[in-house]
């Protein structure tokens, strides 16, 4: 990874695709930090239960010979003269690499034919403020880095483990920067020097992993035994993206279509014991009386490790239900047809232990909670009326429906028999952005006001 602290800069126009879902880091070391490295959180875990420690460790690859002055390290130290020799003693801040890294994913594609030339990189990185090592100057953040040589203007798509970039690319950018027409770092999480939490809101995670790893090596320091999810001296296919895109792909004018799966991945997997990861996603009920008669059902939806992972969840009635996982990225799902009697909660349990012994069974509850969908947000220019019409998944038992503007501004109660409920009203002297509906039963749904003549 070059060093820069740069934010997010390009030539082009960026374009980052609507349906992007959140990364998956799931947790960062809370403190205190250790000045014996650095004063930097000394782990983050991801959401399919991996804990990544910040990678100092001299520990070389037994698969890639290293040379002369350039040893095959397992993590990605970066020594720079005058800065840190990584031929002495770990020492902060006299002796510290000015970046370091909890993650690196690199990966390239090199077509004469087509002319394209790529690199992209993500990362977690350790460094600091003024970029050389200092106390108090502590920062880490999430990276994307994409750079590409292309050989004439148009529209390119890149499609990458994390996320789906287009790139615009027009006459007058064309060919500058050396013919390195697209040029993207984007760096989320930097804030306040020793504030580690940003980075968890970045674009990476779960953390991408070779497929032939954990690799196991010895520490020549310590002669401790280190294990690394991969080896960052080789390129090799990866598992672990969120959305099952494990490959780098570029898309662009004259059928350009190339692709590759193989990445050089650091991360050296923690000791440190950490619970299994869950994120509740959605749990909610639903019941109804139609022509088969009286029906009820609850849905659960949770972030876990995947597969040799577990998931399942107690129902409103404390039922177990089984859990199912499709694809690997760690979405789970189940469904219990159960009646709940409101309020009610569900509690997942997940267990990640046969994939990572130092993942403990997790236990968390949520609210049960009906389904609440708008189906009109409109506002007339001419009238100075505001018509919302919503509806709850609980037909049997209809709860209220409340209306609140964006601002936080009470609207008023949508009435009506039945599940469907409406609400006109007079809003002046401007329309609400958006409005949002809550239930009674503990549900909500926004959306944007449609504004009419």
């Amino acid at each position: 990874m070059q060093r820069t602290l740069s934010k997010a800069t390009t030539s082009i126009l960026l374009i980052v695709a609507a349906d992007q879902a959140p990364a998956a880091l799931y947790a960062v070391d809370p403190g205190p930090y250790n000045p014996d490295i650095g004063s930097f959180a000394a782990w983050y875990q991801d959401t399919h239960g991996r804990t990544l420690d910040l990678c100092l460790s001299k520990t070389v690859s037994s698969r890639v010979a290293g040379a002369p002055g350039a040893p095959s390290y397992m993590c990605s130290l970066l020594p720079e003269p005058g800065v840190y020799d990584d031929t002495q003693a770990l020492v902060f801040p006299t002796n510290f690499p000015p970046e370091a890294f909890w993650f690196t994913a690199d990966a390239a594609i090199a077509d004469a034919a087509s002319g394209i030339d790529l690199s992209y990189g993500a990362a977690i990185e350790a460094a600091f403020a003024v970029e050389e090592p200092a106390e108090g100057d502590q920062i880490s953040f999430a990276r994307i880095r994409i750079r590409v040589d292309v050989p004439a203007i148009g529209t390119y798509t890149v499609t990458h483990p994390y996320g789906v970039e287009v790139f615009e690319v027009t006459a007058a950018e064309f060919g500058a920067d050396g013919g390195r027409a697209i040029n993207m770092t984007r760096d989320i999480g930097i804030g306040a020097p020793k504030t580690y939490d940003g980075a968890l809101g970045g674009d990476i995670g779960p953390f991408l992993r070779s497929v032939n790893g954990p690799y196991i090596e010895v520490n020549p320091e310590t002669s401790a035994t280190e294990r690394f999810i991969g080896d960052p001296n080789i390129n090799e296919p990866v598992t672990g993206s969120p959305f099952n895109t494990n490959y780098v792909r570029i898309q662009g004018p004259a059928g350009i279509d190339l692709r590759t799966n193989l990445f050089a991945i650091s991360g050296k997997l923690s000791d440190v014991q950490r619970p299994t990861p869950v994120i509740v996603q959605r749990s909610t009920y639903s019941r109804g009386t139609g022509e088969a008669g009286s029906s009820a059902q609850q849905d659960v939806f949770v972030m876990a490790p995947p597969p040799p992972g577990t998931a399942r969840y107690d129902d409103a009635a404390g039922a177990a239900v089984a859990m199912t996982e499709a694809n690997a990225t760690g979405n789970w799902y189940g469904q219990s047809t159960g009646n709940p009697s409101t309020p009610a909660s569900v509690t997942i349990h997940a267990d990640n232990s046969i994939a990572i012994p130092e993942n403990t069974p997790t236990a968390v509850s949520a609210p049960l909670v009906d389904l609440v969908r708008i189906q009109r947000a409109e506002y007339s220019l001419n009238s100075g009326q505001l018509t919302v019409v919503a509806s709850s998944s609980d037909e049997t038992n209809p709860p209220t429906l409340t209306a609140t503007a964006s601002s936080g501004a009470s609207i008023g109660s949508l009435t009506g028999d039945g599940a469907t409920r409406t609400l006109v009203t007079g809003v002046t002297p401007t329309p609400p952005a958006t409005v949002t509906v809550t239930s009674g039963s503990g549900g909500s749904d926004t959306e944007e006001v449609v504004i009419l003549p």
